[in-house]
């Protein structure tokens, strides 16, 4: 295989590596971007399904109170003003997220904020015996009381890390946010919402012009592809770089199941959650109300989590003190490298919304650029 000689290689096309790829190449840098998977846009490449932008891995909802990074992405498409009001199901039972006064009213029928901090207060005194919760199911106890943790919390947490909430370290959910208020707005960030026409159309420009390969493992042309480049941006799996030498980071992975359905609209709400242990999935997606779709179909996802093996995607960094203690090592070793830059959420196991990802890469961008 034949290579031109780059100032970098970025390895992956997700929002990291893009947009390193995108702001060396405004400042006159060669940069070749290669990606293992068939498509750009990481994990937030979106397919074209019977007119419905699918997002492939789950769904993405972009928020921040960051201005510069608000300004930022919006270079590159712009946002229908989508508000993010998950749903929660259990059994029959329908409640609004996040914790606010209308799911109060759901559970208990209670008419005001402080007949809602009373039955909250109420339903903690139970468990003001447990000072020092050793996990998530004394956490959740402790901060909302018994309907809040079995109804909302239980299995739905039981689901997603693959294991009974008695082992799921309580640092999960230090805190309960309650809101005493009728207010269904998940995130508080002052800027949210969904991309007109899908992520696709921000990648597109990102790596206008930049040279792209898809279909190319870096592992698979180790060799070769550390001799192109003066430098390497790394966005993959830190521990994967070193060839697990310390040993594999742990990771919770996720599978998805779609389907199209013949109804214009199959349960009236973008996201909804499954919160029932018996259930296997997590949550059901309905991608056409991200973008206030009218087509005379619609398309559902299923979302299962699952353990994570290396031949599945890994999705959430199990940020335990164990797996940290075998990152501190990982850090170190990438440290003692002056030729690779290692970002994202892969490479630096660290989990990321969108713009913490876009705000860290740009501080990479004008450390290396700006000095």
């Amino acid at each position: 295989m034949e290579y031109c000689k780059y100032d970098y290689l970025i390895v992956g096309a997700g929002l990291y590596g893009s947009i390193f790829a995108h702001e060396a190449t405004k400042r006159g840098k060669r940069c070749l971007v290669i990606d293992k998977r068939d498509h750009i846009a990481g994990n937030l490449y979106n397919e074209k399904v019977e007119g419905i932008n699918v997002h492939k891995y789950g769904a993405h909802i972009f928020h921040t109170s960051n201005s510069k990074v608000w300004k930022y992405v919006n270079q590159f498409a712009e946002f229908h003003f989508f508000i993010n009001s998950p749903m929660a199901r259990y059994r029959d039972e329908i409640y609004n997220l996040p914790f606010n006064m209308n799911t109060f009213v759901q559970l208990w029928g209670v008419k005001t904020p402080d007949e809602a901090k009373a039955k909250i207060a109420e339903q903690k005194a139970e468990y003001r015996h447990i000072t020092n919760p050793k996990n998530l199911e004394e956490q959740a106890l402790v901060l909302g009381g018994r309907d809040i943790y079995e109804k909302l919390i239980k299995g739905y947490s039981e689901k997603q890390w693959g294991r009974p909430a008695t082992e799921i370290p309580a640092f999960i959910i230090r805190r309960l946010p309650f809101r005493f208020t009728f207010n269904n707005n998940y995130f508080n960030d002052r800027c949210q919402g969904i991309p007109i026409g899908g992520y696709n159309t921000i990648f597109e420009k990102l790596l206008d012009g930049i040279e792209v390969r898809l279909s190319t493992d870096f592992f698979v042309h180790r060799k070769e592809m550390e001799s192109i480049a003066d430098k390497i941006v790394y966005t993959g799996k830190i521990d994967e770089f070193f060839e697990y030498k310390f040993g594999e980071l742990e990771y919770r992975s996720l599978h998805f199941e779609n389907k199209v359905l013949d109804t214009c609209n199959y349960q009236g709400n973008a996201v909804v959650n499954w919160t029932e242990s018996s259930v296997p999935y997590t949550r059901i997606i309905e991608h056409k109300h991200f973008e206030f779709g009218e087509q005379p179909k619609t398309v559902i996802t299923k979302e299962y989590p699952h353990e994570y093996s290396l031949d599945h995607e890994p999705y959430y960094p199990l940020n335990d003190d164990l797996n940290n203690k075998l990152l501190d090592k990982y850090k170190n070793e990438a440290a003692s490298i002056q030729n690779v830059i290692f970002g994202g959420r892969l490479a630096e196991y660290k989990y990321y919304d969108m713009d913490d990802t876009i705000e860290s890469v740009l501080e990479k961008v004008e450390e290396i650029f700006c000095k």
